[in-house]
């Protein structure tokens, strides 16, 4: 299992931050350069969880979120995946910071396949960077 931790700190409040994580509308692949359109899919949608798939043609996912409406806490577990099992996930933790919100994330993958384990092995080198590049533009926070 590999675990990758890392925090960004947001110019939004933790209240924006919980709409951006959890909008689940059409523009959803505009806002995350990490979903393209062919790849977005949500399957249910309640008041405080959804089930989608969302990603690439080269890594998608079917999670299922569940968010607590105080904008503390967004929880996405890994229900399906083209590289890891099910299982893992990732973790947002949102704490007031002066003007904005720090924004703790949490994410655990569970390798499924040869080439899972590969990528799960390089995760700790290579996630950090790139998630904090991929998560800065719609949390608006600095890198």
């Amino acid at each position: 299992m590999a675990v990758i931790r890392i925090h960004l700190v947001s110019t939004l409040s933790p209240k924006e931050v919980l709409g951006v994580l959890t909008d689940f509308g059409p523009t959803r692949p505009q806002a995350w350069p990490a979903i393209d359109a062919e790849h977005f899919t949500v399957h249910e949608l309640g008041d405080t969880w959804a089930e989608v798939t969302e990603g690439t043609a080269a890594a998608w996912e079917r999670t299922r979120y569940q968010w607590d409406p105080a904008g503390r806490e967004v929880t996405v577990t890994t229900l399906d995946s083209k590289l890891f099992g099910a299982g893992g996930g990732w973790v947002f933790t949102m704490t007031p910071e002066g003007e904005g919100t720090r924004v703790d994330v949490r994410l655990t993958r569970e390798p499924a396949t040869f080439k899972g384990k590969v990528l799960a092995s390089l995760l700790p080198l290579i996630a950090p960077s790139s998630l904090r590049k991929s998560f800065a533009g719609p949390l608006k926070a600095k890198i």
